[in-house]
């Protein structure tokens, strides 16, 4: 069992995701911590790049000032070793693969083991093109999280079989942002992957309300949350951390509260 997969052992996880270096150094960090001290059992930060094919204009916008701030790979890591001075809060990275073979798969996942950041998102690298990368990660403690939508068909079995830490499921087809529905199948496609595997499940894309977490996380093992707050950053800027502490208290009550009655249910 992977640091990882540990995590959701105990309760439906929350996994909130912020754009590292927005809007800038200080609060990035401010905000990691807000997050995992109200209730975040990971934190999913995104490494900015300049063409983020599966984000949303929310993320995309937050990219931007982190540019503008002078963001670069290594800003992220010190973003981390800043974190670590005051949480141990597990930590994945959402990338875009060109970021880590730039600086180099054995030195990016070597300081990934090193800041203790546990997992790797790369929309971009698709199960067919991972060997490159894989047996580097696993060498250093590092899981590779794919990603299955509602359209994996035939590949879902293979990419649940290779799965290590968790597996990211997406909620609908289309970039991250805000959704009101979600595909009809994500009950079928849950049952489906743990047919292959018993590495846990999160949804993303599109959740953003206390109800749409709490009623995913009765479908899968974890809640991912991104462009809702992203925008709470977007709109409060260097004093975001306390909104995104009341907002992740709600998202916690939520779940937290559905899991009880779930429990109650099956007795």
């Amino acid at each position: 069992m992977t640091k990882l997969k540990q995590v959701f052992t105990n309760r439906k996880a929350f996994i909130p995701f912020i754009v590292a270096d927005d809007p800038n150094f200080a609060t990035t960090v401010k905000n990691v911590v807000a997050l995992a001290e109200n209730g975040a059992d990971i934190m999913e930060l995104g490494i900015p790049f300049s063409d983020p094919s599966a984000d949303g204009p929310v993320i995309q916008d937050a990219d931007l000032r982190a540019f503008a701030a002078g963001v670069t790979p290594t800003t992220v890591f010190d973003i981390v070793a800043a974190v670590r001075k005051q949480s141990q809060v597990p930590i994945v990275f959402l990338t875009y693969v060109n970021i880590p073979f730039k600086y180099g798969y054995a030195q990016f996942c070597r300081r990934c083991q090193e800041l203790g950041v546990l997992g790797l998102v790369i929309p971009d690298l698709p199960y067919e093109e991972r060997d490159e990368l894989a047996p580097i990660a696993t060498q250093y403690d590092v899981d590779l999280i794919p990603l299955i939508t509602p359209t994996s068909d035939r590949r879902v079995e293979k990419i649940a079989k290779a799965a290590t830490g968790f597996i990211y499921v997406v909620s609908a087809l289309g970039i991250t942002g805000e959704r009101d529905e979600f595909a009809h199948n994500l009950t079928q496609l849950i049952a489906r992957i743990r047919q292959y595997t018993d590495i846990p499940t999160a949804i993303g894309f599109g959740i953003h309300t206390p109800e749409q977490a709490a009623e995913m996380s009765q479908i899968a093992d974890c809640a991912i949350i991104g462009s809702a707050i992203v925008d709470l950053v977007r709109q409060h800027g260097t004093d975001a951390p306390e909104y995104l502490a009341a907002y992740t208290k709600t998202i916690r009550a939520a779940m937290d509260a559905a899991a009880t009655v779930q429990k109650a249910a099956n007795y």
